[in-house]
């Protein structure tokens, strides 16, 4: 069986004050049951700043990422001109591998996974960590290894014109692109947020919200098709 594992690390976690830490360690724990009951995932988080997921359908990897990375960056943190390491969270939020393969050991109860599909992400994040660099200089933050050449090529444009389009994203704009990744209307998310219907309609519109669906209905023909 072939499933999708998440890796995630959050960019530059170390300039966040210790509170808001905790706080977007208790946004991820939320994030992790949502997930669960949405699409029967398996979400940890590791040393605060470091998240796996496993998705069993791999064609909601990429909506799982996409809402992983919007829950991230509606986090509020209002950095200061001279805190360039936080205006870098709050640009880009978290960097998210996704890597499609077998797992040898998927044991939930014991957290233990173990297998090609979390080697492939896992191995993906490392290598763009920003950790211990003094300098944060990012390009992506959005990775696709499936061990298909061919795959990954195809995959790759789709892939970093969602990064870049979602980088740019507000914080409102990342929290509405969040609950319509979950399906929701839009008149349930301007109830639930308590902003006006035509409000959610423009902050939609400006991300670009048909053409994110569009490509994330791609990837699901795309993977239910390997």
């Amino acid at each position: 069986m072939k499933y999708a594992v998440l890796s995630g690390d959050v960019v530059a976690f170390t300039s966040l004050s210790n509170s808001q830490k905790e706080d977007l360690e208790a946004r991820l724990r939320n994030l992790n049951i949502t997930l669960a009951m949405k699409f029967n995932t398996y979400s940890r988080l590791v040393k605060g700043d470091y998240w796996e997921c496993v998705v069993p359908q791999i064609e909601h990897a990429l909506t799982v990422a996409l809402l992983a990375k919007s829950w991230v960056k509606a986090f509020t943190v209002r950095p200061q001109k001279n805190q360039k390491r936080l205006k870098s969270f709050e640009t880009y939020g978290i960097r998210l591998a996704v890597g499609l393969g077998t797992l040898d050991r998927f044991e939930p109860e014991r957290g233990i996974v173990d297998g090609e599909a979390i080697y492939r992400s896992g191995r993906k994040i490392n290598d763009e960590s920003t950790h211990s660099k003094k300098r944060v200089v990012i390009k992506n933050t959005l990775f696709f290894e499936s061990g298909n050449p061919d795959l990954d090529q195809q995959m790759e444009p789709l892939i970093s014109l969602l990064d870049h389009t979602i980088n740019k994203a507000t914080e409102k704009q990342s929290l509405i692109l969040y609950h319509k990744l979950l399906g929701k209307s839009e008149k349930a998310i301007a109830e639930e947020l308590d902003i006006s219907q035509s409000s959610v309609n423009q902050h939609s519109t400006s991300l670009g919200w048909n053409a994110i669906e569009k490509a994330v209905t791609y990837f699901q023909q795309k993977m239910k098709a390997t």
